[in-house]
Formats: C-alpha cells, sequence, structure tokens
C-alpha cells in the first residue's frame, strides 16, 4: 500500500482548539466559545444574513476562517500548541481583527494595473473588501483549508501589480508636457510608450502621445537611426531606482515581442505603426487629428 501523501490542514483555529487540556481547562474553552459564538454573530450581522440559518452558517465559516488567517498571520513559524496560548491571552476577537486588517491592506492593493475612478470609490472599496472575506475566510473546519496560502498568492500578485501602477504613476507625472492627471490610468500602456518612445534617445518620459508627435518620432529613429539600447540606458538613468525591475522587465519584454519596434526603421505605414501603437499603449493614446 502506497503511503498517505496528503496531509490534513484543518483551518489553523481548529487544530488549536483540539490542543485543549479537557476538563483542566474547561473555562478556557468556554470563554473562546462564547467569543467565537458572538463574533459570528456580528459576521451574520454584517456580512451575511443574520435572520437564517444559511447566513448564520456562512458567518460561522467566516469566523473560523478570518480568526484561523489572524493566527496565521501573527504566529508564522509557531505549532498549534502556542496558537491556543495566544488564543487564550489575546483573545479570538484580536485574532479575528488581525485578519480581517490583513484583508483590508489586501484590498487595498490594486487587483488590475487598469485603474479608473471607481477604484477610489468607497462603496466599490467595501465591496471588494467583501469579496475577499468571503472568498479566502470561508473555512469549514472539518476540511482542509488554503485560506493563508491563497492570501499569500493574492498579496504577491497585487504587490507585483501595485509596482506597475507606481511606476507608471512616476512617469506620469513627469511626462516631457507637465503632469498628467486623470484618474483613469492604463499602467501597461504608460509604460509601453516611456520604453518606446526612450529607443529616440536623450531620456525625455513619453508617457502619453498623439498621432503628431508620434509621426515626429517615427521620423526622427528612420533618419538618425539611434541605439535602441543607449535609449533605454538613458531612460533608466532617469527613473528611481526603485520603478527599475518593472521597466527591465518590459524593456525586455517589448525588445523581443513589440513590433513597433520591429518596424520603426522599416517602410511600414505610419498609418499601420500608430494602429499597431494602440495595441500596447491602449486609452493613454490621444487622438489628435
Amino acid at each position: 500500500m502506497l503511503p498517505a501523501l496528503i496531509q490534513a490542514r484543518p483551518p489553523r483555529l481548529v487544530r488549536a482548539i483540539r490542543c485543549f487540556d479537557l476538563p483542566a481547562q474547561d473555562e478556557d474553552a468556554a470563554v473562546l466559545a462564547d467569543e467565537l459564538a458572538g463574533i459570528t454573530a456580528m459576521v451574520a450581522e454584517r456580512f451575511t444574513n443574520d435572520r437564517t440559518a444559511e447566513g448564520i452558517q456562512r458567518a460561522y465559516l467566516l469566523t473560523v476562517g478570518c480568526v484561523s488567517l489572524g493566527i496565521e498571520r501573527t504566529l508564522v513559524e509557531q505549532d498549534d500548541a502556542s496558537a491556543l496560548e495566544y488564543l487564550i491571552g489575546e483573545g479570538a476577537e484580536h485574532a479575528f481583527q488581525q485578519g480581517f486588517r490583513a484583508l483590508k491592506e489586501l484590498a487595498a492593493l490594486p487587483e488590475d494595473s487598469l485603474v479608473g475612478e471607481f477604484d477610489q470609490d468607497p462603496v466599490y472599496a467595501q465591496r471588494r473588501l467583501k469579496e475577499l472575506f468571503i472568498d479566502i475566510c470561508a473555512a469549514d473546519p472539518g476540511e482542509n483549508w488554503d485560506g493563508p496560502a491563497r492570501y499569500e498568492m493574492q498579496l504577491n500578485q497585487r504587490k507585483q501589480v501595485q509596482a506597475v501602477v507606481r511606476a507608471a504613476s512616476w512617469l506620469r507625472r513627469h511626462h516631457w508636457e507637465g503632469p498628467i492627471k486623470d484618474s483613469d490610468l492604463n499602467a501597461e500602456g504608460v509604460l509601453a510608450l516611456a520604453i518606446i518612445f526612450a529607443v529616440e534617445g536623450g531620456g525625455r518620459i513619453v508617457a502619453r502621445t498623439g498621432q503628431q508627435e508620434f509621426a515626429r518620432f517615427v521620423g526622427a529613429v528612420r533618419k538618425h537611426k539611434p541605439d535602441f539600447e543607449q535609449g533605454w540606458a538613458e531612460l533608466l538613468q532617469v527613473v528611481p531606482v526603485q520603478h527599475h525591475p518593472v521597466l527591465v522587465e518590459r524593456i525586455d519584454n517589448l525588445r523581443a515581442h513589440c513590433t513597433v519596434l520591429h518596424k520603426l526603421n522599416s517602410r511600414t505605414a505610419l498609418k499601420t505603426l500608430f494602429a499597431e501603437l494602440e495595441n500596447y499603449a491602449g486609452t493613454e493614446l490621444d487622438a489628435d487629428f
């Protein structure tokens, strides 16, 4: 018979409760149970439905998950006995708040590099937080739960998106014609424009363009045939170092795959090039004539 390869990983709260030494800790267990009941009632009132059995059941699963997430975020390397000591000493409410605070921090990070005005809307922000709460923290006590792993995965993904948005925002503020202040932001489009226009050299930052400026750019590149690599090096020299990883990654990608760059020195018609530029810059292009 093959050995079991799947390790049971119920929610951390469940694993901690299993460490109770009953009946010696009956009083502590009763206090914890009372705390968890109170948290469940609060979650049912605010996030599910405290008037139905289904709503209360969902609130119970969310309580288990959020308390477990709080324990995981606080006691990263410690065992389940330590988790029980933490619950007894600090209380389940504290663990729940730690988990919910982690979710709020996650919800505050951008999910996508396309940032719109609605992303700053308080109603949308609350909806986004609720969706994350339900997605990550619904934890059945009798089943394996991967909430912490999903949280870490989303945290890493959103931090990467945040780095892209911050780099694009910096480029917008330093656009050669003056800061771009639109609330909507296509971060990948800004990066693509800055990298494509950088091949002309001189370190000038282009975060938005139109047909006339693009026509001037193409003409200059075809006339002077600048060194693309030198142009990118000059761009990096004027951009703060914290944004370099994002820019270097995008430079590598566009160097290999950008059809606009590949056709700049060819006889490709300007109209065709501009149409292809739209694939990279998107809404960051201005139709100026």
